[in-house]
């Protein structure tokens, strides 16, 4: 495991004298029976790929809780009674929950002193309190009879479900990060894509369950809260922390955290700025097929209507399964991407950004096409969707990987490093594209009907990849000397 930013030997170095009796160490001095000690512990705790890869597998439960809850958010606050554009609305409870609260359980990850370590009590209680959240929103068309009484009672229910699920993910990434040597960063963030591209294949899959999932929440809620816990469960398993110390009259308090947040972003290096700006816009594009390829499917592509005729009834069906189809060709070349992405990043030197940033542009190109070109034609619709997961493929593993590298190098020239922090803060750009993507679709919907708004956010998401992929081109990712 690597060593604890926190612990005081690392600020007040000492070593043993003859007599036994402990004294400060002058600076660059060790003694030869620490420096054994130290490469004993390090040997001690090296984790293998394999084993990073079993602590890491709870981002494939997390990844089928978002791949369902995404696209069938908005389906399900319309089958309870809600507008298009209010429902549409309703969806910057992910972007905003996570814009704040990803930083503060980040600093409170980097800094808790539990006896069972800093990561695994937050995951814990990230579970615990999605198992509540989760299914009192699923089962809000259950307990009540009324739509206004469902609709009162989900859509707050809906972003507390979203603030547990950000507790949930957020140490995950700084979990493998603490384990991983700085050799390992980088390969781990694309595993974390693998696991998410299985995430997505199986999220994608139990959408096929039944015709109109939106109509089936509480089953399938329970289902991924479930496969959640499974994941948890064999990461405890294999994951060990050693208990953060606090330094002798440090004090903690309930705005710990928030003062975390504002210290930490002093001094960040410019990568990290860089990073958080294509973050930003590459997910503005990534928030419009994630979220609302399954009703552009459904009501623009098939010409469909969860309420209409039976007609309509049924093409919304067909979009559904199509888009359902479209997820797991997506899923597999996500896992294909991601696979070849670990390949070059460990057998070639070639620079991060040369692979990012392709995989941005590619996402403009398939935007366009989806907002101009594609129409009603539901292959052509569905070559676009499949293509359409390079740059979130892109954007989950070099960001991250880049970020963790930059942090492991820091920890070993003895800086403190805020791992769990810095990962949230760039997650936080996530949430700020989302939140622009969400509310100029809501805009739109006020103007145009369903059917014809879904393709103006697609021109949207291509404006974003370019300027996105553009600025990628130019990210300062040469490696230290």
């Amino acid at each position: 495991m690597a060593p604890q930013e926190e612990d005081i030997s690392a600020i007040v170095p000492q070593i043993e004298t003859d007599g036994g009796e402990v004294s400060p160490k002058a600076p660059g001095q060790a003694s030869p029976k620490a420096m054994e000690e130290g490469e004993k512990a390090k040997e001690a705790m090296y984790f293998p790929l394999w084993k990073l890869a079993l602590v890491a597998l709870p981002q494939l439960g997390v990844q089928v809780t978002w791949c369902f809850i995404g696209p069938n958010a908005a389906p399900y606050m319309g089958f309870l009674g809600v507008g298009a554009s209010l429902a549409t609305l309703n969806n910057i409870a992910g972007p905003i929950t996570g814009f704040f609260t990803g930083p503060l359980v980040g600093a409170w990850s980097d800094r808790l002193t539990s006896p069972y370590g800093r990561r695994r009590p937050i995951i814990l209680a990230g579970l615990v309190s999605t198992w509540v959240a989760g299914i009192l929103f699923a089962a809000a068309a259950h307990i009540f009879t009324d739509n206004t009484a469902k609709i009162a009672f989900a859509v707050p229910m809906y972003w507390v479900m979203d603030v547990t699920i950000n507790i949930l993910q957020t140490p995950y990434r700084a979990l493998v990060s603490d384990l991983a040597t700085k050799e390992q960063q980088v390969p781990m963030q694309v595993i974390f894509v693998f696991f998410m591209a299985i995430g997505n294949m199986i999220g994608y899959s139990i959408m096929k369950i039944w015709d109109v999932p939106a109509h089936h929440m509480l089953k399938l809620m329970l289902i991924i809260c479930s496969l959640n816990t499974v994941c948890i469960a064999i990461q405890f398993m294999v994951a060990k922390e050693e208990p953060l110390k606090r330094r002798d009259g440090e004090k903690s308090s309930c705005c710990s955290p928030v003062i975390s947040v504002f210290k930490s972003l002093r001094g960040m290096p410019r990568l990290l700025y860089h990073l958080a700006f294509v973050q930003c816009l590459v997910w503005i594009g990534n928030t419009a097929w994630t979220y609302y390829s399954s009703q552009w499917f459904a009501d623009s592509v098939y010409q469909g209507a969860q309420d209409g005729n039976p007609f309509q009834k049924q093409r919304y069906a067909m979009g559904m399964d199509a888009f359902s189809t479209g997820g797991q060709l997506r899923s597999g070349l996500q896992l294909i991407s991601a696979l070849v992405i670990i390949a070059i990043l460990m057998k070639t030197k070639l620079r991060p950004r040369l692979i990012y940033a392709p995989c941005i542009l590619i996402g403009a190109v398939v935007s366009f096409l989806a907002g101009f070109v594609v129409g009603h034609n539901a292959v052509f619709a569905m070559l676009c969707f499949i293509f359409s997961i390079m740059p979130e493929t892109g954007s989950f593993a070099i960001p991250f990987g880049l970020v963790a590298t930059l942090n492991k190098r820091a920890e070993e020239e003895g800086k403190q490093v805020s791992t769990a922090l810095q990962m949230a803060l760039l997650n936080c750009c996530v949430t700020v594209g989302q939140q622009v993507c969400h509310m100029v679709l809501a805009a739109i919907e006020d103007q145009l009907p369903l059917e014809k708004a879904l393709p103006c956010v697609f021109i949207l998401a291509g404006v974003a990849h370019t300027l996105g992929g553009s600025s990628a081109l130019c990210l300062d990712d040469k490696p230290a000397e």
